[in-house]
């Protein structure tokens, strides 16, 4: 990685796996203008993630965040908070994406039921708006 300041090359003085965010916490440093700063490093999934669609045999889309934010934020728009809800739900969702890929691709079933689940552990009547809006 090159340094923010200048564009150098930087080395990694401490390095912190975050196991829930699936993200790694490095400080590194600038061996030119001996800046220090911290980045947090994790998966691209938009750019490596595919869903697959059972109902179309070999039909692969490209997963997309922001799709799965609006789903979700329309499932949790009676809560007064719902935009900040169905971000952090978001992010809860994306973390759990990683267990249930096969060779970056998702099931498109598998994630409905991952969303699913969050939905009902933090609110009821979100998991049932989606439930009927994303049959399985």
């Amino acid at each position: 990685m090159v340094c923010i300041y200048c564009g150098a090359e930087t080395s990694v003085v401490n390095s912190r796996p975050q196991k829930r965010l699936n993200k790694v916490w490095r400080r590194r440093h600038c061996t030119s203008c001996t800046a220090v700063f911290t980045s947090i490093e994790g998966p691209a999934l938009t750019e490596s993630l595919m869903i697959a669609d059972n109902s179309a045999k070999h039909v692969l889309r490209p997963f997309l965040r922001d799709k799965l934010l609006l789903s979700i934020y329309s499932s949790c728009q009676h809560r007064p908070e719902s935009i900040s809800d169905a971000t952090a739900l978001t992010d809860t969702v994306l973390s759990h994406l990683p267990a249930i890929s096969r060779q970056a691709v998702v099931n498109r079933q598998e994630l409905i039921e991952v969303v699913k689940n969050v939905l009902e552990r933090f609110d009821t009547a979100a998991a049932v708006h989606y439930t009927a809006f994303h049959k399985t």
